[in-house]
């Protein structure tokens, strides 16, 4: 458990990919954050503009930061940062994928309840399932190595699941966007290029919480033979 060159061929994968991924979501938004709509819309107007077309009423606030966007179920609000208040094809964007959220909720769409549901848990568990993988281990305690294994794999179930909720949220982001005509066609190409930008995050995340797990997994193995 001192130094094991093993580790580098399970989480540099990961990492190179999670870094390539928050470069290109990066880049991307910037492109588009510099490419006004046609309509002149900004991201306060977008939301409202959509919520009047999908019917779906939820609360709208600012707050600080870049792309720091994210709809709270629990107090049904969008929150929109600093860098989606602005009229660009970008920001609509970013606004579109956050009702889809809120669209989710209002129909109880089952993996955004699921993934609600284990938030709790894996705000623990992800970052004391790796101490007490580490301590059975060092303890020679298989019992607590598995209870280890099994707490940090509840993050990793929760990166899996994020995936079905981000890809359905920038889906219906889309498809609202087209319906209500509030973007034209080149802007939803721009659209489009943001949204799968970002959707690279979450799968670079995915991919870097099931590596982990394998590695804890292996050297587990490893250690039993």
């Amino acid at each position: 458990m001192i130094f094991d060159p093993m580790y580098f061929v399970f989480a540099l994968p990961g990492l190179a990919f999670a870094l390539w991924a928050q470069w290109k979501v990066k880049s991307t938004f910037a492109r588009y954050a510099q490419e006004p709509t046609s309509r002149g819309v900004n991201g306060v107007d977008a939301a409202q503009y959509l919520m009047n077309h999908t019917g779906v009423r939820v609360g709208v606030e600012n707050i600080p930061g870049e792309l720091t966007d994210h709809y709270d179920p629990r107090s049904k609000v969008i929150r929109l940062s600093e860098s989606s208040v602005q009229n660009s094809v970008a920001s609509v964007a970013v606004v579109a994928h956050e009702l889809g959220h809120a669209e989710q909720d209002a129909q109880n769409y089952m993996p955004l309840k699921l993934r609600g549901a284990i938030v709790p848990t894996v705000q623990v568990s992800s970052w004391v399932g790796p101490m007490i993988f580490i301590g059975g281990m060092m303890l020679n305690n298989p019992t607590l190595a598995i209870v280890g294994i099994l707490a940090f794999g509840a993050a990793a179930l929760f990166a899996l699941v994020t995936l079905p909720v981000e890809f359905n949220a920038s889906s219906r982001a889309l498809a609202n966007l087209q319906s209500s005509n509030l973007l034209t066609a080149n802007e939803m190409v721009g659209a489009k290029k943001v949204l799968d930008a970002a959707a690279l995050t979450y799968v670079a995340a995915a991919a870097q919480s099931i590596l982990t797990l394998l590695y804890y997994v292996m050297i587990f193995t490893r250690s039993r033979e």
